[in-house]
């Protein structure tokens, strides 16, 4: 491969358009010297973790010189830590020639196809083929088009005159290639493209001999020299594409418009044997390169133990991509058994794995961070209130206090004021609840919640000064049943079109219930039980 080198994307903040500030899109890269792979202290959105990003450097350099793939690593350490933010970073320094596939454990679960077929089609996404292709291509300034029309409406001819620095050639035209340059609006002066095998026609820019014809012109004008040597030369192109698009493209009759529509389906062991054995002989010919890609997998406890029993087998299959694993769980039970393990993963499948850790953040680290994030949402921070947000952030969490960035501004704008200040924060802090105030509000506040038998608590306001009344439906009890009663004699009776047999036959269980209950009910106990 000619370019080993990771990518690195510049600091400077691109025009984002109508995308949306997302949770890590201040993330431009891992933020590494490419020459020793050492981590800088804060570079490309990144901050801390200067021996997680190490790793993946590491991991990356092996994917882009292709000398890794069908390997495990899991990325493990407690929340808000960056284990994602790593995998974003990975993502944006691969390129856009390295398939990466981001994917959430709960986005294998659904009604629509297997598990094993959605993580088949995960995996089949991260595996790129670079298929290369020779064209014959002619070239050249365009010196004169004429066109004849038939004066009937017959088929349009014409002649196209073409040449380089070293040869001029003239070419006849047919109805096809006229409207083709007419859609181009090809005019002479123009360097153009023209592929033999498809007739497409590309407009490269126009010749620089030309450039004082006009006064002036857009900005979409672009000036190149006019070709050197034969008009008509051979090219190769390069094209990559996953083997998931070509398992699609070949599931059936207008496959390709699957690829836009997103309904895929399942699709056929068979189809993709066929593409493998395809695909194989494209390599030996020397037509294609597999480019073993990254499958990033997050919150990877969530799956269950039938997902892990395919993957720790699609692993060792000979088209397999890096699959890069993310958990904040310690010691839990595995999804599908009654056993327990370190990261909620089978002890078989750890052995298969390299471990990545990440370790929580400090006060400084943190403080970094928010004042990236407050960076790339356009807020201004005064000193006190990044000071009080790193506090909060050491206490309660980082997602909690870069939420409290955004809340903390509209605050602000509300008295119309550009700059957050401490009271901003303070009172964005009064308003949102962190997790821990949560816990100890719903534990001052527990009768009041439906508990977890269903039991549900209706208190006037004089009950809290012990005069009321507090009246409890439990489940099975005779007030529950009495209700019950009357809503089955309404439906029923709705149902089957008033109080014929039928309808007796239906509801008499719930009327004998009450019946029961009445009889079996001491005598002045309360009605409502």
């Amino acid at each position: 491969m000619a370019n080993l080198g990771i990518t690195t994307v510049g600091e400077a903040k691109e025009i984002r358009g109508m995308n949306l500030i997302a949770a890590h899109s201040h993330i431009r890269g891992l933020g590494i010297d490419t020459e020793t792979l050492e981590p800088r202290a804060t570079s490309q959105g990144l901050v801390g973790q200067a021996r997680a990003r190490k790793a993946a450097a590491i991991i990356l350099k092996m994917v882009q010189e292709g000398k890794i793939a069908g390997r495990a690593v899991l990325m493990a350490g407690p929340p808000s830590t960056g284990k994602t933010a790593i995998a974003m970073a990975m993502a944006q320094s691969l390129g856009p020639d390295v398939p990466f596939t981001m994917l959430s454990s709960s986005e294998i679960f659904s009604l629509d196809m297997s598990k094993t077929e959605a993580l088949t089609q995960a995996f089949r996404q991260s595996i790129g083929v670079r298929i290369k292709e020779e064209s014959e291509v002619i070239e050249g300034e365009v010196v004169e088009i004429q066109i004849d029309r038939s004066v009937t409406g017959g088929h349009k001819q014409g002649k196209l005159t073409m040449k380089t620095t070293d040869m001029e050639t003239m070419y006849d035209l047919g109805t096809k290639m006229i409207d083709g340059l007419t859609k181009e609006k090809v005019m002479a002066g123009d360097i153009i493209s023209i592929d033999k095998s498809s007739g497409k026609i590309t407009k490269l820019g126009r010749s620089f001999t030309r450039s004082r014809d006009y006064d002036a012109m857009g900005p979409d004008t672009k000036f190149v020299q006019c070709p050197e040597g034969e008009i008509q030369t051979r090219k190769e192109s390069i094209h990559t594409v996953s083997l998931h698009e070509i398992d699609v493209i070949n599931s059936r009759t207008q496959g390709f418009l699957a690829l836009f529509s997103g309904d895929t389906g399942e699709i056929r062991s068979e189809v993709r044997d066929q593409i493998n054995i395809k695909v194989g002989e494209w390599k030996e010919e020397g037509k294609a390169e597999i480019v073993p890609g990254v499958l990033f997998i997050d919150e990877v406890h969530m799956l269950d133990i039938e997902c892990f029993s395919y993957i720790n087998r699609a692993l060792e299959s000979e088209l397999s991509p890096i699959v890069i694993m993310a958990s904040n769980r310690g010691n839990t039970r595995i999804r599908g058994t009654n056993y327990k393990s370190p990261h909620g993963l089978p002890l078989d499948f750890l052995d298969r794995v390299v471990i990545m850790p990440t370790y929580p953040y400090g006060s400084e680290e943190i403080k970094e961070i928010l004042a990236i994030r407050a960076q790339e949402e356009e807020i201004t921070l005064s000193p006190d209130a990044l000071a009080l947000l790193t506090k909060i952030g050491q206490e309660t969490g980082l997602r909690y206090s870069s939420h409290l960035i955004t809340t903390a501004s509209l605050i602000a704008a509300k008295r119309k004021a550009n700059l957050v200040e401490i009271g901003d924060v303070q009172r964005s802090y009064k308003l949102f609840f962190d997790q821990e105030r949560s816990s100890q509000y719903l534990q001052e506040y527990e009768k009041k919640f439906i508990s977890e038998e269903g039991n549900v608590t209706f208190a006037g306001g004089a009950a809290t000064a012990g005069g009321g009344i507090g009246w409890k439906f439990r489940k099975g009890g005779m007030g529950f049943c009495i209700i019950k009663a009357v809503f089955s004699c309404s439906y029923y009776k709705k149902r089957l079109g008033g109080w014929g047999e039928e309808c007796l036959v239906m509801i008499m269980p719930c009327i004998l219930k009450v019946v029961i209950l009445i009889h079996e009910n001491r005598p002045g106990s309360s009605f409502l039980k």
